[in-house]
């Protein structure tokens, strides 16, 4: 079995001049790099007192869900001859906070809608969500559901 590794630094960018002296006393902003690629200006949640100009962890990980399945996807039309055009998902995740402050995921909903080159394609296209869910590596690491309710379309 093979493994992979990936490393990033995370660094808090947040200190106002007095630290965590208080919970309101500092920012939530830090930076996300990655070695050559560009850095991520990050925060938390604006519900969570985060800077809703910047991306957040939530958000991230609702992407990360959304972009491997696409991935994997793509990866699958090309190997079974359904030509894809286009690719647009329209993801929603659902998070529950519980009353001692800390949450967890839900349920996320992948909305896709795929474009393909003609209509003989449209049964396979719609099929094989079922199988770049499964080979997901984001999905196969989540403990709750993830649904895709796919739209396809044929190239005007």
């Amino acid at each position: 079995m093979k493994q992979h590794q990936y490393q990033l630094n995370v660094t808090w960018t947040g200190n106002t001049g007095t630290g965590t002296s208080a919970y309101t006393a500092y920012e939530r902003s830090h930076t996300i790099n990655i070695a050559g690629k560009p850095t991520i200006q990050c925060s938390s949640d604006a519900a969570f007192r985060g800077d809703a100009t910047k991306q957040n962890p939530e958000d991230f990980f609702v992407a990360a869900i959304a972009s491997c399945h696409m991935l994997w996807y793509l990866h699958l039309c090309a190997t079974a001859g359904v030509i894809v055009t286009a690719y647009t998902d329209n993801t929603l995740g659902y998070m529950e906070e519980t009353p001692n402050g800390s949450g967890k995921f839900t349920s996320v909903i992948l909305q896709p809608t795929v474009t393909v080159l003609n209509a003989t394609m449209i049964e396979k296209a719609l099929a094989l969500h079922h199988d770049a869910h499964q080979f997901c590596f984001i999905a196969n690491s989540c403990n709750f559901p993830i649904t895709h309710h796919p739209n396809c379309k044929v190239q005007e």
